[in-house]
């Protein structure tokens, strides 16, 4: 693995060697601090970027090589727009895009957090760290060799240099957490299905333990005698067995209702005996990606000691073609006591969640319920990879969610819930179909499947993260194929909503 961003935070200096990069706002204005340590070179600065059209809009960047004896070999002058308009979003693109820019060797990078109006705040500075951190993962583990001419990228040290070393330090102590769920989200994706099968995940999952979380492992057995047939019925066909992993944080009062994530598992998908297409089948290792998200978010809150009980749970199958597998026309019956039948075997990760989400608000009584899921294809005809499908029984939790995407930048689009759309999955032989049978509002028909597995009237969040969970767009915090979304808009619905 790509060696880990550390993070220093220390007091407004100018570095004597390595990468300075200092922010500018429109017009070329710098703050106080930063004319001091640009000193004449602000000269040589104004001149390039008259060259180089570089009026420091937000988002823009100017990267020069300073002549010898000027102190840091390179300067990186990075664009923040109007400083009044500087958001949690625009501190995380100025981290990323300040490790972005800094060469492959080079390994000491030094950020005056500065606008032209004054010191960023603390939090603000720590914003900035962890989109850095975020911007420098890369998962290079199964590369044995570089191209010729590639320089292995070095050990990154990025000092933050601010007003207030000690405040920044503190702030930057959750976003530490919330960069190590993420990471550990984003390796989970890319991992291979030959080493990330469902109890290697169950395993990995295991490693919680050690952040203070409880986790439990239900294995086929014990699943069976619980009657959870209609997410035994899609590992069926497949050497590795299926599990359940539950995780618990309790960080809040003892007694207290849990907040519940449920993620979809399925560590690789072939489409089962209606198999996928050959083109791009690779790419279904990353069907696990509500799974990760959720085990990300797990060590995210118990990282940074969030005060709330959190309750995880992940449904790990591989759905595979074989003499054992599920046929279309099956019908399973399913935790709830509902029958299933099977139309399509590739709409595998509804069935899963179905009696993951049963036992989830049977067993634990939540607050709400968000599931994650990589769930349709339809998503992203309908949404692209701008924003993940939002699917909600609750107004309250759909709008909370939709304020914490546009906060973090990790943004879901309300789609529409109606019993119109539940006909269309009512099944002739048993009480409901895996598919509405057709290509139309297939991300709706899906949702509204698990829509009649929700115990108890809880409230309840479905996120189609098929968009967003893997091969995603590429971001200025993100470069890799596992984006390890989810972690950060989950984290920040909790912390703004749910922790006492």
């Amino acid at each position: 693995m790509a060696a880990p961003v550390k993070i220093e935070f220390s007091r407004f200096s100018a570095p004597k060697e390595g990468v300075l990069v200092v922010l500018c706002g429109e017009g070329l204005e710098f703050g106080s601090f930063t004319r001091k340590a640009l000193g004449d070179t602000r000269n040589y600065v104004l001149r390039a970027a008259k060259l180089e059209r570089f009026t420091g809009k937000s988002g823009a960047a100017l990267s020069l090589i300073l002549p010898e004896g000027r102190g840091p070999s390179r300067l990186i002058v990075l664009g923040t727009g109007k400083p009044d308009k500087f958001s949690q979003k625009d501190a995380l693109k100025t981290g990323g895009l300040a490790l972005g820019k800094v060469p492959a060797a080079a390994g000491e990078l030094t950020v005056i957090a500065e606008l032209p109006n004054g010191a960023l705040k603390p939090e603000q500075a720590a914003d900035l760290a962890l989109g850095a951190v975020l911007r420098g993962y890369e998962f290079d583990r199964y590369k044995t060799k570089r191209k010729d001419g590639e320089d292995k990228p070095a050990a990154k040290t990025v000092t933050v240099a601010v007003a207030d070393p000690s405040a920044a330090t503190a702030a930057y102590k959750s976003r530490a957490a919330i960069a190590q769920g993420v990471i550990t989200a984003r390796d989970l994706v890319n991992e291979p299905a030959n080493v990330l099968y469902p109890l290697e995940f169950a395993r990995r999952a295991r490693e919680l333990k050690k952040h203070g979380v409880e986790v439990e492992v239900l294995d086929v057995k014990a699943m069976r005698k619980l009657g959870m047939n209609a997410l035994l019925g899609v590992g069926q066909g497949s050497a590795h067995d299926s599990a359940m992993v539950i995780m618990r944080w309790q960080g809040g009062k003892k007694g207290d209702e849990p907040v519940a994530f449920v993620g979809k598992g399925v560590c690789f998908d072939t489409g089962g005996i209606s198999i996928k297409p050959a083109a791009g089948m690779e790419d279904m290792k990353g069907d696990m990606a509500g799974a990760a998200c959720v085990v990300g978010l797990m060590q995210a809150l118990a990282g940074r000691k969030a005060r709330v009980n959190a309750v995880g749970v992940i449904a790990l199958v591989e759905n595979m073609p074989s003499g054992t597998a599920q046929r279309p026309g099956d019908i399973v019956t399913s935790m709830s006591g509902q029958t299933i039948e099977i139309i399509n075997t590739d709409a595998e990760g509804r069935l899963i969640l179905a009696d993951a989400l049963w036992y989830t608000a049977k067993k634990f009584k939540p607050k709400f319920m968000v599931d994650l899921a990589t769930l349709t294809g339809a998503i992203i005809i309908a949404l692209g990879h701008e924003h993940a499908g939002l699917f909600a029984n609750d107004d309250k939790l759909a709008s909370r969610l939709t304020e914490a995407g546009l906060a973090t930048g990790e943004l879901v689009w309300r789609m529409p819930l109606a019993p119109e759309y539940d006909k269309l999955i009512d099944s002739k032989f048993a009480d409901v179909k895996n598919t509405g049978g057709s290509r139309w509002a297939g991300a709706i028909t899906a949702a509204q499947f698990l829509g009649r597995f929700i115990a108890d009237k809880t409230p309840w969040a479905h996120l189609d993260i098929a968009g967003a969970g893997f091969d995603s767009r590429q971001t200025d915090i993100n470069k890799s194929w596992g984006s390890g979304w989810g972690v950060r808009l989950l984290d920040r619905l909790v912390a703004d909503y749910y922790e006492r």
